[in-house]
């Protein structure tokens, strides 16, 4: 046991992980991602954000790598990046909710139900445009993952890729579409990051 409790075991998966090897980000994965969901389904009360705030936190682990200290708690490190996925989460969804009780206070009710549908179209839209500019293999996965909300390791077993693969490919679809997505009205950019974010 190394000090401050960290075992030589994930000091070296780490350490591997730095260096951006698949197979450490699937040890951390397996490892962690059961107890990272729980304390996020503690704090949001809903299973399938959870799930999309669990992928969120590994793309970002995935994403710092590089930055991550083999000499302080991985777990700890997972916690607090989960822990401001959730502070985020929580912080557009009360965005959403003061919009939508504004536009019901300041509008008819006919006039409101118009005007959110024609936004969400609009939204749509945008979005499969924007979607079907990516290269075939990242928008299958993205459109899995995040579209039809299946699990990295769903994907992984239905692709035959790995998991930090599937990341990868997410990081970049993301970034891909918030900068094609980027002129589109303030409005429509807290939706449209609400599903993005991570």
């Amino acid at each position: 046991m190394g000090a401050g409790g960290i075992s030589d075991r994930e000091k070296e998966i780490m350490l591997r992980l730095r260096c951006g090897e698949e197979r450490a980000f699937e040890e951390l994965y397996r490892i962690y991602s059961v107890r990272i969901y729980r304390s996020i389904l503690n704090m949001v009360k809903d299973k399938e954000v959870a799930s999309e705030l669990l992928q969120d936190v590994f793309i970002k682990v995935w994403e710092k790598r590089e930055v991550i200290d083999p000499e302080n708690s991985f777990r700890s490190y997972m916690f607090t990046i989960a822990r401001n996925m959730v502070y985020n989460y929580l912080k557009r969804s009360s965005l959403e909710m003061q919009m939508t009780a504004y536009m019901a206070a300041t509008k008819s009710e006919f006039y409101t139900h118009v005007e959110e549908n024609v936004l969400h179209q609009e939204i749509e839209d945008s979005l499969n445009t924007a979607i079907d500019m990516l290269p075939p293999q990242r928008k299958k996965i993205f459109v899995l993952c995040k579209i039809e909300g299946k699990s990295y390791e769903e994907v992984s077993r239905l692709l035959g890729i790995s998991m930090a693969t599937i990341n990868d490919h997410i990081v970049k679809a993301t970034h891909f579409l918030k900068n094609q997505l980027k002129d589109i009205s303030q409005t429509y950019m807290v939706l449209l990051f609400t599903f993005l974010d991570f």
